[in-house]
C-alpha cells in the first residue's frame, strides 16, 4: 500500500454498540430515532440503483454513522478481483461516506462461479502474498484503509505454515489494513478445532482492531459426534462469547461493537436490547481501565 493510504484517517465510529440495518426495522428507526451508536450495512445489498433500500439508508445516514461490510470481494480467491464489483463498491463508499469498510478473510468465487458462502484459506506464504495483493488493490481503489475480519471455519488445513494470529499480523504489516475482530468466530473455531479461545484473544493484535462483531451461533455435531458450532447470526449472543468480549475489551479498551443478527431477524426491541448489553460491557470496561 502506498504511503498516502497509510496517512488516510477513517471517519469516526463511536466506541458504542451498533446493529445491522434491516428492512424490517427501517420505519421504526426513522420514527423513533433510538439512542444507538451506529448502523452497519452489507455493501452488496445497496449496489443496485435507487429504490427503497437507498431511500431508507440515506435517511438513516443523515442521523447516524454507518459502517459498510462487504461479503462478495473474495479477498482470498485465487483469481483476480472482480473489477466491476470493486467499481460499484468505490461508488457506494463515495456516495455514503461510511466511517469504516470491512471484508472477510475468505474466498467465495472461482473463475465465473460465485458461491453463497465464505470459505477458509490455508495460512501459507502463497496465500499471504495473494491476500495482501488483493487488499492493496482494494485500498488503492477505494482510497482508504479497510478492515479484515477473522473467519469462522469448520475444517482445518494440514498444510499450514503459521497461526491465524501470525497470518493476520503479517497482513497488517504488509498492507497497512486494520482488523475487524469477530469474537463469536473465535469461540466457534475454538470449539470446532479444539483450542483455547481465551489464549487466542490474549494473543490477538488489539492495536489494529477498528471494529468488533458479536453474533449468535447454532450447536450441531460432526459425523463422529463431536461438537460443531455454526456461525448462523440467528439468535442472541452466547454467554461464553460475552465473556470473551469482556476479556477483549480489558485489553483493547472501548471499541465500536456490532450485534450481528442476520437470520430470523427479531423485533427491534430485542435487537436493541442486545446492543444495550454491549454498551453496558463497554461502559464497565471504560470504568475499570480508568480505575486502574
Amino acid at each position: 500500500m502506498t504511503a498516502g493510504h497509510s496517512q488516510a484517517i477513517d471517519g469516526a465510529l463511536p466506541p458504542r454498540a451498533g446493529v445491522g440495518l434491516k428492512p424490517e426495522h427501517y420505519r421504526e428507526i426513522l420514527e423513533t430515532s433510538p439512542d444507538i451508536g451506529w448502523f452497519e450495512v452489507h455493501a452488496e445489498n445497496y449496489m443496485g440503483e435507487g429504490g427503497p433500500p437507498h431511500h431508507f439508508l440515506s435517511a438513516v445516514r443523515e442521523r447516524y454513522p454507518v459502517s459498510l461490510h462487504g461479503v462478495g470481494l473474495s479477498i482470498g480467491g485465487s483469481g483476480a478481483l472482480d473489477r466491476e464489483h470493486l467499481s460499484r463498491l468505490k461508488a457506494l463508499i463515495a456516495h455514503y461516506q461510511p466511517s469504516l469498510f470491512s471484508e472477510h478473510l475468505a474466498w467465495s468465487s472461482h473463475d465465473t462461479v460465485y458461491l453463497n458462502d465464505l470459505l477458509p484459506l490455508p495460512y501459507t506464504e502463497e496465500t499471504l502474498q495473494l491476500v495482501c495483493e488483493h487488499i492493496d488493490e482494494v485500498q488503492d481503489t477505494i482510497g482508504r484503509r479497510m478492515l479484515l475480519e477473522n473467519p469462522s471455519t469448520y475444517v482445518a488445513f494440514n498444510g499450514t505454515a503459521m497461526s491465524e494470529v501470525a497470518f493476520l499480523r503479517e497482513v497488517v504489516r504488509r498492507t497497512g489494513c486494520g482488523l475487524l475482530l469477530d469474537v463469536n468466530n473465535v469461540f466457534v473455531q475454538s470449539v470446532n478445532h479444539d483450542f483455547d479461545a481465551g489464549a487466542f484473544i490474549d494473543a490477538f493484535p488489539v492495536e489494529h482492531v477498528g471494529e468488533i462483531h458479536l453474533g449468535g451461533h447454532a450447536a450441531d455435531s460432526d459425523e463422529d459426534g463431536s461438537a460443531l458450532l455454526i456461525d448462523d447470526h440467528g439468535r442472541q449472543v452466547a454467554d461464553e462469547v460475552w465473556a470473551l468480549y469482556a476479556r477483549m475489551l480489558s485489553r483493547a479498551g472501548p471499541r465500536p461493537t456490532l450485534i450481528e443478527w442476520d437470520n430470523d431477524v427479531p423485533a427491534w426491541e430485542v435487537l436493541f436490547r442486545e446492543a444495550m448489553r454491549a454498551d453496558h460491557v463497554i461502559a464497565d470496561r471504560r470504568t475499570n481501565r480508568i480505575a486502574m
